[in-house]
């Protein structure tokens, strides 16, 4: 059968990138004397005959149409960096067959692409049934012995059941509802369907909108229709330049890949194929073909050199962090390598529960309170601004609540009246604020502060890293380390070994050409390779936080209140008492270790408590000491010595919001003019101890 040829925009929008490379010829269309690889401006001009290989497909932009109710619809172009989050409106085009959703969205290891799908009817399969309109998603594609099928994942009642579908299962099926955000590069890397336009809404707008130039009017909130542009990446039989093609290109093609021997053409690797090679593949010297077009300062050797070295590639630790301020955050990705020094700042928690959670078993969490609560248990505390507690664990406790007793979670904490310790209840779903009280003085590295403390963790840069030229840390008000993350990585030097760093795969977009195997001198072995901080934009920053562990529970709801009972209203017998909170080191009894938390549980603790933010101005306040801070473990172990406070040192000083600090200040004034005489007496400790300050 004779193949004809098909425009270059109809070959693009039926093109699999799972089949690539393609080697297409040119039949008719754009001409201009010569050939394209000879020119290198926006001219594109081709011979008949002439062979092209396609090597990738990109979507360079979107044009997006806004959806208006009685007014004309209206058309503008987005770039994929625009600066926004968008939700997914479910498509409402059915798929005939499981075949056509695999051949249509994209399915992979990460959560992005697992898509998700209902049917009106019952699925009968092997393993079981997916009923009516039951949502299950699909996570993998298999092909054992010429049987292909997907696995598809179905949650029911916190519980995962596994099935297995074949590609040729026919029926109605559905996209379903999505509540999550995403940038527009995930949008379209991950879920906008082959052959298909993609409707959005707006979420979220990000701090760097301010400074985006765009069409898109600022007040619009209705739907959004997608449609992608394509450029294909080519090579020539000749060449050694990488040509993108727009798929708009007035020419026509024919797909001679089956006739056409591909490996006469060149070969450029991305970074991220680079990565994909096996280990006996490094290391080798290779041309640089497309060289970044934008690196940081000290990755600048790979827009001048024009060949390098690349060594080896592996998985390196990073630490996600963000600045704390108000407005206009920046976003880092920090290696724990970096040899800077940092103090710790006081954390912040809006409920008990962050509280449960930041609690640690190498010390004793101390907080002060910055908003009031009262509690509608019998049994419970409430809490006033400016009580101190010391943290200790999860209780459950009886109580009364609406005239009839019922269990709940409570936090067993210690209040400190003056030089007394009471042993109190908290209730977990305390809708309140603290602000920690932080006694240790001492400078750490990144990688001590990784072992000792669980994360998310405040600091700020006490001594700047004085093996790079500038460090983008220093100048921080604060940073709040989020959470530890994997990130693949290359080793690359220029052919003299001068210079030689760790090279982010997914943040450097460059090509290369192999050249040779490198038998030239090799890395000094357990030398260590520099490694940069780097500055990440909004959109890598959620990309990378929306692969965190979701595995811990959030924090319970708030009670409703209770309704008014008469006076004649039979009351429960108050619930039995329970055993007191062991006190703190000050008071006179002994105190009880704290459970030891696993490595583990601390990094699912790290991974699941999202990012809060900070003022940026600090002041300085002397806080009551309530005693040496409470050291879980042995006196001769290590962490007991890190943590142990100097003698030398009689002051105890404390950074505290200056916002954080008004608020303390107005709340305790209010409290004074309007509380009872008891709360008065109360409050005129904390109002003492914000006025030293």
């Amino acid at each position: 059968m004779e193949r004809m040829a098909m425009t270059l925009d109809k070959f693009t929008r039926s093109l699999d990138a799972k089949s690539l490379p393609r080697v297409l010829q040119i039949q008719s269309g754009y001409y201009f004397q010569g050939s394209v690889y000879e020119l290198y401006g926006g001219e594109w001009s081709f011979s008949y005959g002439e062979l092209l290989k396609i090597i990738g497909i990109n979507i360079t932009r979107l044009i997006v149409e806004l959806q208006s109710e009685g007014s004309k619809s209206m058309i503008v172009n987005l770039s994929l960096d625009y600066p926004g989050l968008f939700r997914i409106v479910a498509d409402k085009r059915p798929y005939a067959s499981i075949q056509e959703i695999v051949d249509s969205v994209r399915i992979g290891p990460e959560c992005l692409g697992h898509p998700e799908f209902h049917c009106p009817e019952e699925l009968q399969l092997a393993e079981g049934t997916i009923q009516a309109e039951e949502s299950f998603r699909l996570t993998a594609l298999r092909t054992e012995h010429e049987d292909s099928h997907v696995d598809c994942e179905v949650t029911r009642k916190d519980s995962k059941h596994i099935f297995t579908v074949k590609l040729s299962h026919t029926g109605e099926f559905y996209e379903c509802a999505d509540d999550q955000f995403y940038t527009l590069r995930e949008l379209v890397e991950w879920k906008i369907p082959k052959g298909r336009k993609r409707t959005v809404t707006w979420a979220k707008s990000l701090p760097s909108k301010e400074k985006c130039v765009s069409e898109l009017p600022e007040d619009y909130s209705g739907e959004l229709v997608l449609t992608p542009v394509y450029e294909l990446q080519t090579v020539s039989k000749f060449g050694k330049n990488v040509v993108f093609i727009p798929s708009t290109l007035d020419v026509e093609v024919l797909d001679v890949t089956e006739e056409c021997d591909g490996d006469c053409f060149m070969q450029p690797l991305s970074f991220r194929d680079v990565f994909a090679k096996p280990s006996e593949f490094f290391p080798f010297r290779a041309e640089i073909i497309e060289p970044p077009s934008q690196v940081q300062e000290e990755l600048g050797f790979l827009k001048s050199s024009k060949q390098v070295i690349v060594h080896s590639a592996y998985q390196a630790k990073r630490i996600l962090a963000s600045e704390i301020r108000s407005e206009a955050q920046r976003r880092f990705l920090i290696p724990v390598s970096y040899n800077g020094r940092f103090k710790r700042r006081p954390r912040t928690f809006p409920t008990a529960y962050d509280l449960e959670v930041a609690k640690s078993n190498m010390e004793q969490l101390h907080v002060v309170a910055t908003k009031a609560f009262e509690t509608h248990y019998e049994g419970l505390s409430s809490v006033l601004v400016g009580d101190q507690y010391l943290v200790h664990k999860r209780e459950t406790s009886e109580v009364i609540y609406g005239g009839k007793r019922k269990t709940v979670e409570a936090l067993a904490c210690e209040k400190i009246v003056g030089k007394k310790y009471e042993a109190v209840l908290i209730p977990m779903c305390l809708d309140g604020g603290f602000v920690e009280v932080v006694h240790d003085k001492k400078q750490y590295m990144l990688s001590e502060v990784c072992q000792r403390f669980a994360l998310p963790f405040n600091v700020k840069v006490s001594m700047r890293d004085l093996s790079v030229k500038e460090d983008l840390l220093a100048g921080a008000t604060g940073l709040q380390l989020e959470e530890e993350i994997t990130d693949p990585f290359l080793i690359v030097s220029t052919p003299d070994l001068a210079q030689c760093w760790e090279v982010p795969v997914n943040r450097t977009n460059m090509a290369l050409q192999l050249l040779e195997r490198w038998n030239g001198p090799k890395l000094t072995q357990g030398k260590a390779v520099p490694s940069a901080v780097e500055e990440i934009g909004e959109d890598c920053y959620f990309t990378l936080r929306r692969y965190v562990n979701t595995s811990v529970l959030p924090p319970p709801r708030p009670p409703k209140r209770p309704q008014k009972h008469s006076e004649d209203t039979v009351k429960l017998p108050p619930p039995r008492p329970k055993k007191p909170v062991p006190p703190s080191p000050k008071s006179p009894h002994t105190a009880k270790p704290a459970v030891s938390t696993s490595r583990s549980s601390i990094c699912v603790e790290q991974n699941t408590t999202p990012p809060r933010k900070e003022t940026s101005n600090t002041s300085l306040i002397t806080m009551p000491d309530p005693g040496p801070q409470k050291v879980i473990g042995e006196e001769n172990s290590p962490q007991h010595k890190t943590i142990k406070q100097d003698d030398d040192d009689t002051h105890d000083y404390e950074y505290i919001d200056e916002d954080e600090l008004d608020i303390i200040r107005r709340k305790l004034n209010d409290q004074s003019i309007q509380g009872t005489d008891n709360r008065k007496t109360r409050n005129t400790y904390a109002m003492q101890t914000a006025k030293q300050v």
